[in-house]
């Protein structure tokens, strides 16, 4: 039986092995000796983990009281549209005060119509079950409509914060032109990044993009207000006051209610004007250009102001209908501060300010001295395997040594292959399925030993200590995979690294020591025909 390997079985084998060692040679040539010998071939080395490479980690929270400001916006002008529908319902005010959205009625007689339009806002979509109303209305003593975020909505709106959050750090760091940044959730309102090779210079420019809010939206600017009737930042009779940066400070009243606002940008790129300087370019969606043009059309000769992040760049005049679709952001800008703002707008306006809760930089000279010690770590290891191997198990041991090379090569291109990232960990994980891969030869060796006591002869011996000992590697390597698989769902960052690397391990590890080793044996079995097994 051990002597028949059928032909397909030794070509799997051998292809194996060879996309194996394919897929592993980019990590043993410099870049230039891969764009001169294997440009064609699609894998790329495998990447240096921070711990590793050196670079910066960076635990970012969603700050919950501006998110609630924010969301209070978003609800008041819902609102106020509400409201506005026909017949319109005429109101006094509408503002976010606390954590509610404040509204006063002009007419008592419209209260019913008015609280039924609300409540609509926050009705579940219909089929909904066991899904309490978004919002509590209520009427307070003077009269005034207050609506506030139940608590279960606003957990809501919390984890897709988070959520958000995450893919618009993403994607500020992929436009930043970063390598391979490590971006995960950590808890319910936190978010790690981690870039490897990133000085403390770069770090610093990283955070400033990553926590901008990158709030854009366009508002009318109100001429008849007095901003000395306003505490800046602070919403009142639906306006609010903002420092304007094109005007040295000076402070500006706009409406709440925006015309656009950041979602309806379709591109944003650094560009400039025609004095030459700094500025940025938009382009907007189809409806966010419609929206903008019949409102710099209905209100030609009227201001409206550029705010970003609560501040206002710039507030032109609308000289005529803005049509186009597109604009220019102007301002005081460097070409450095247009271009981050650019990646900013393009990539998508936070939720809410993201606060730096944890920033952590690893050198790269610590990083270099990680490699030199996990490289020498992996060679002394191997290498006293291979010595104890060949010397308890003599010829044997040899086959057993090749597979383990093997197993090493596999799994590195592996790891190529998909990409992986590279850790401290990761290097543990590596190690530990070296062990395990002398483990089961060990068991399987040990077996023959005493099949040859017993007087068999060596293709009998083989025979049975591969057959003997199988029930026993397997459910080593059942138990070590699901060990394995609960690191990798429980855990993060490194630990995940770790249950990655052993579960690869695992897998390459059963197919040197179980299937290539023991093809090796077979072959030197129907070649030699020893009479007895030199273990």
């Amino acid at each position: 039986m051990l002597l028949r390997f059928p032909a397909w079985k030794v070509a799997l084998v051998l292809v194996t092995l060879l996309l194996g060692v394919l897929a592993c040679l980019p990590n043993m040539l410099s870049e230039q000796q891969r764009q001169q010998y294997i440009s064609w071939l699609p894998v790329k080395p495998l990447s240096l983990g921070l711990d590793l490479k050196g670079g910066a980690s960076i635990l970012l929270e969603v700050d919950p009281v501006e998110l609630r400001q924010n969301e209070l916006r978003n609800l008041n002008r819902a609102v106020g549209e509400k409201l506005r529908e026909t017949p319109l319902i005429p109101v006094l005010s509408r503002n976010p005060e606390g954590d509610a959205v404040v509204v006063k009625l002009r007419n008592a007689t419209d209260k019913a119509q008015a609280l039924e339009r609300v409540r609509s806002l926050g009705k579940p979509p219909a089929g909904t079950i066991g899904v309490a109303d978004y919002y509590v209305v209520t009427e307070r003593a003077d009269g005034a409509i207050e609506m506030r975020f139940n608590n279960a909505h606003f957990e809501k709106l919390q984890a897709d914060a988070l959520d958000s959050s995450i893919e618009a750090v993403r994607r500020r760091a992929d436009n930043s032109g970063l390598v391979e940044p490590n971006i995960q959730k950590q808890g319910d309102s936190r978010v790690i990044v981690e870039v490897p090779g990133l000085n403390p210079a770069e770090t610093d420019n990283l955070v400033e993009t990553l926590t901008k809010t990158g709030v854009l939206t366009f508002n009318m600017v109100d001429p008849g207000a007095n901003p000395a009737d306003y505490t800046p930042g602070e919403p009142r009779n639906n306006r609010v006051a903002l420092p304007d940066d094109s005007q040295a400070g000076a402070v500006e009243v706009i409406h709440l209610d925006s015309i656009i606002q950041g979602a309806d940008l379709s591109g944003a790129q650094q560009d400039f004007d025609e004095t030459g300087g700094a500025s940025i370019a938009f382009q907007l969606h189809p409806a966010g250009a419609k929206r903008f043009g019949d409102e710099t059309r209905k209100n030609v000769g009227q201001r409206f102001a550029i705010v970003l992040d609560d501040r206002i760049v710039s507030a032109p005049t609308i000289q005529s209908p803005i049509i186009g679709g597109s604009g220019r952001i102007t301002g005081n800008f460097s070409i450095e501060e247009a271009e981050q703002m650019a990646i900013v707008l393009r990539s998508g306006a936070l939720p809410a300010k993201l606060k730096v809760a944890e920033r952590r930089v690893v050198d790269p000279s610590l990083g270099a001295d990680s490699i030199r010690a996990g490289v020498t770590a992996s060679v002394v290891g191997v290498g006293l395997v291979a010595v104890f191997m060949i010397a308890a198990y003599g010829l044997l041991g040899v086959f057993a040594v090749i597979a383990l090379l093997l197993n090493m090569v596999l799994m590195i291109g592996v790891l190529s292959f998909f990409g992986a990232t590279l850790t401290l960990p990761g290097i543990a994980g590596i190690l530990l399925t070296m062990g395990m891969a002398v483990d089961y030869n060990v068991l399987i060796f040990e077996r023959i030993r005493e099949e040859k006591r017993a007087g068999r002869s060596p293709i009998t011996s083989v025979e049975a200590g591969y057959d003997h000992a199988m029930a026993t590697i397997i459910d080593a390597n059942v138990t070590h995979v699901v060990a394995a698989l609960v690191m990798f769902n429980l855990g993060s960052g490194p630990v995940r690294g770790f249950a990655l690397t052993l579960v690869i391990g695992v897998i390459t590890s059963f197919f040197t020591a179980v299937i290539v080793a023991r093809w090796i044996m077979a072959m030197w079995l129907k070649t030699f025909r020893p009479k007895w097994i030199p273990i």
